[in-house]
């Protein structure tokens, strides 16, 4: 069966206030327009063959947004809404599509996305935030589980259309998903994941695998 996985992917950190146009742009075009459009071609063979498999390499930025990964997690939550659209789509054609979501893996994918600043062209002096300060705010796991579950998913040994990992997170983000329904604006206070960024050591793992 043809399988086609679309992990393609880039991070950029930073205040949506402060995020020059061209990055936000450059982060649309890798993460979204570029998987979407192979995609196109692709799923067209699968159809004429009544038979394929096509794997969006998400993240549970998909499904909740962290501070200064609005422009990531927009991206995510974009590839989120054309893989759905896409598993109604194709359902009749013999096509199956499904999503993975990993969390914070301690690949180095996160971390850098905070150092991405350091490219921006533009007049630090007009930034919101000092990024050299700031950190992804989060201990971060083992990738192990992450080769595991995709390789049984391009194989169609697990055919979940979802995949949030750590599989053991899954509660925590659907609470996380949950709770936007009964959230109320902001009480002029800094919210603790954007202290943690100040607070946290990059490539931190979590206390576990120390």
């Amino acid at each position: 069966m043809d399988v086609l996985l679309n992990n393609a992917g880039i991070s950029e950190g930073g205040s949506t206030v402060d995020l020059p146009a061209a990055v936000i742009r450059r982060q649309f075009e890798v993460n979204v327009f570029g998987p979407v459009l192979l995609t196109q071609g692709i799923a067209k063979h699968m159809v004429e063959k009544k038979k394929g498999r096509i794997v969006f390499m998400s993240s549970v930025a998909g499904l909740t947004v962290d501070p200064f990964t609005g422009a990531y997690a927009g991206s995510k939550h974009a590839v989120e809404a054309f893989a759905d659209a896409l598993d109604q789509e194709l359902a009749e054609f013999g096509v199956k599509v499904a999503t993975i979501n990993p969390g914070p893996f301690l690949t180095g994918f996160n971390d850098t996305m905070f150092e991405e600043f350091k490219s921006w062209d533009d007049d630090p002096s007009t930034r919101l935030f000092d990024y050299d300060k700031l950190h992804f705010p989060h201990e971060q796991f083992d990738p192990e589980e992450v080769i595991k579950v995709s390789i049984d998913v391009l194989t169609g040994v697990d055919t979940a259309y979802r995949h949030v990992l750590p599989a053991h997170t899954v509660d925590d983000i659907k609470a996380q998903m949950d709770g936007e329904w009964s959230r109320t604006v902001n009480d002029g206070t800094r919210p603790a994941l954007v202290q943690t960024a100040y607070d946290i050591e990059p490539y931190t793992p979590v206390e576990s695998q120390k």
